[in-house]
């Protein structure tokens, strides 16, 4: 990439030296960094808005009119692929070139499990992320989300080596580790919009795999689906700094509709497992508790840590080999080990290792469950992991917790847990559709009798299975 000086930017934007100077300082200048103490800029950037112009103005209305303001809850039921379009239009003053979609995904057993090579399984819902996009030929990313007030920009070749601690932090890694792949050359403009509340379904893992369908599509880039899971798994791992493993993006990206996915994260293998002709039926309800979540700010990497030190504990009294600290696996520790060394490990170390050798237990009886067709032992084993998340993993809000015990004590409800990492979000429960209102009625009664301070903010969701994400 070719750069200029501030004094040639001036001469070309017909601005102050001064001025370029004052906007490089502020981050308004895609692709400027310093180079000693000089400002080196390159020279396909764009032009910034000026803030005191009209244009700059009349877009920033055109772009927050259809933003709410984020102490307001703001997520879209229906039709988000059109709200995309719409603002898209709105925004750009032509029509996008193109839209993608990525379900989000729930994991009814093998919570908490895939980050030590667990085994999982998984369904991909109906509702999800969606974005309409067009390209942008001098390489610059300018995205904006409906659920979030602030446009980010970057450039696929100058993107910031450490995250700005903003909604576009996955986005940014994505288009990093893309690009350690394929170079990048064509950048996009593009308009997101997700449905269901943030929290719990992977929302994160969805709109990575979102943006990187867009942006392979633009640069005549092709990926393998695990080159697509990998990608953005290294996105939230590296750049963001989550300690997730494959179970999101894989859900997202494997799964087909009416079938469970069944997948070892040992080694990759994984089946799609058909719904048996003579199961009962059933539906996915999501019941959102009002409270947001974020990952990164959760407990979430000291439980990963902590199993990964019983695992290299167990290890260590066992007499067996052992490496890196962040290369050990409780896959790599025999049952029989945990179960002669447990009592030597720490109480919250002993639980974390409880959870996972149970839940993969509890994997392997659901699958079996699943093709018999045997919905009432699978939701069992759903609540039986949900109780494990709480009183061996010690995830859960005093919400969450609340709406897993309604679900245990409601008629209609096979199994459910909670959704993703469990701190905050969402809860997720297989439910006989005979019995939908019944549920609602009595879940949202339940909860708001315990806290009643939600009413406006909590919300339910009945959702279908549905395919994983389609590749170009």
């Amino acid at each position: 990439m070719d750069y200029i000086t501030i004094k040639t930017a001036s001469e070309k934007w017909n601005l102050s030296e001064r001025r370029i100077s004052m906007l490089c300082r502020a981050g308004r200048i895609i692709g400027a960094k310093k180079v000693g103490k000089l400002w080196m800029i390159p020279d396909d950037a764009p032009k910034p808005l000026d803030a005191r112009t009209k244009e700059y103005i009349s877009q920033m209305k055109l772009m927050y009119s259809y933003i709410v303001k984020p102490s307001i809850p703001r997520y879209t039921e229906e039709g988000a692929c059109m709200n995309a379009v719409r603002a898209f239009e709105n925004i750009y003053k032509r029509s996008p070139q193109n839209t993608a979609f990525t379900p989000y995904r729930i994991c009814p057993l093998g919570a908490h499990s895939d980050h030590n090579l667990g085994k999982i399984t998984g369904f991909a819902i109906d509702k999800g992320i969606h974005i309409a996009y067009s390209p942008k030929q001098n390489g610059v990313i300018e995205i904006q989300s409906l659920q979030f007030p602030k446009r980010a920009q970057w450039h696929v070749n100058s993107t910031p080596e450490v995250k700005q601690n903003d909604w576009a932090d996955h986005l940014r890694g994505a288009t990093i580790a893309l690009n350690k792949r394929y170079p990048l050359r064509v950048g996009l403009c593009a308009v997101i919009d997700g449905e269901l509340p943030i929290g719990g379904l992977s929302s994160s893992a969805a709109v990575i795999l979102t943006f990187l369908s867009a942006l392979c599509a633009l640069n005549g880039i092709k990926l393998t689906e695990q080159e697509l899971i990998q990608t953005a798994l290294e996105a939230e791992n590296k750049y963001v700094g989550v300690s997730c493993g494959k179970l999101d993006q894989s859900c997202e990206v494997y799964c087909k509709k009416n079938h469970l996915l069944y997948m070892d994260m040992k080694d990759d293998s994984y089946k799609l497992i058909p719904q048996n002709p003579n199961m009962k039926q059933w539906k996915i309800a999501i019941f959102f508790s009002g409270i947001e979540r974020s990952l990164t700010s959760s407990k979430f990497n000291m439980r990963v840590d902590e199993l990964r030190s019983a695992a290299y504990a167990l290890k260590a009294f066992a007499g067996m080999e052992y490496g890196k600290f962040n290369e050990t696996n409780m896959r790599d520790v025999p049952r029989e080990v945990y179960d002669q060394y447990k009592d030597r490990l720490p109480e919250n170390w002993r639980r974390r290792a409880e959870h996972w050798y149970t839940e993969f237990e509890r994997v392997v009886k659901g699958v079996e469950a699943w093709r018999k067709g045997d919905i009432e032992e699978f939701g069992r084993l759903v609540f039986e992991s949900g109780r494990s998340s709480i009183y061996n993993w010690e995830t859960g809000s005093p919400e969450l917790i609340r709406l897993y015990e309604i679900m245990t004590q409601t008629d209609g409800i096979y199994g459910g847990r909670f959704s993703g990492a469990g701190f905050k979000g969402c809860c997720m429960a297989l439910i006989n559709p005979d019995f939908k209102e019944s549920i609602l009625e009595k879940v949202k009664r339940e909860y708001l009798r315990a806290f009643p301070n939600l009413e406006g903010k909590y919300s339910a969701h009945i959702c279908h299975s549905a395919d994983g994400v389609k590749l170009g």
